[in-house]
């Protein structure tokens, strides 16, 4: 199964999906392939959630770039939005959802802490509904 998060630059919040979901995939041991892209080009990843994600979690984005949607497998199962409103990306996927969130950037340490708090949750929420195959009924 292959997963997409995506947003306008891929520099924020779908750079953390990515590694997020990667680290919760491998320890559930769900056999996914998980990519990030964007619509727009980008400077980079957020330097602020390269450091964050690795101060909580111990995950190493250091090696992470920015990507662009043309870049993703043309098979994508389940393509996950990030929540930038009317210039989010779309993507043709058997699944899609939308976890809404705020775009940290640009935020403090604990602003920026409580959007990976509620990413967190949503991608265990999400990887549950893979694991026990209740995509269906999946409500982000």
């Amino acid at each position: 199964m292959k997963i997409a998060f995506i947003c306008v630059h891929n520099s924020c919040r779908s750079q953390m999906a990515e590694a997020l979901a990667k680290h919760k995939a491998k320890k559930l041991g769900l056999d996914l392939e998980i990519f990030s892209a964007g619509s727009d080009t980008s400077k980079g990843v957020n330097p602020q959630a390269i450091r964050l994600i690795h101060e909580l979690y111990q995950i190493d984005m250091k090696d992470h770039y920015a990507k662009l949607i043309e870049a993703l497998p043309k098979d994508i199962n389940i393509a996950v939005s990030m929540g930038c409103n009317v210039a989010c990306p779309s993507l043709k996927a058997e699944y899609f959802f939308d976890f809404a969130l705020m775009d940290p950037s640009g935020s403090d340490d604990e602003t920026f802490k409580q959007i990976i708090k509620t990413l967190d949750s949503k991608l265990d929420a999400l990887l549950h509904a893979i694991k026990t195959n209740s995509l269906k009924g999946f409500v982000c």
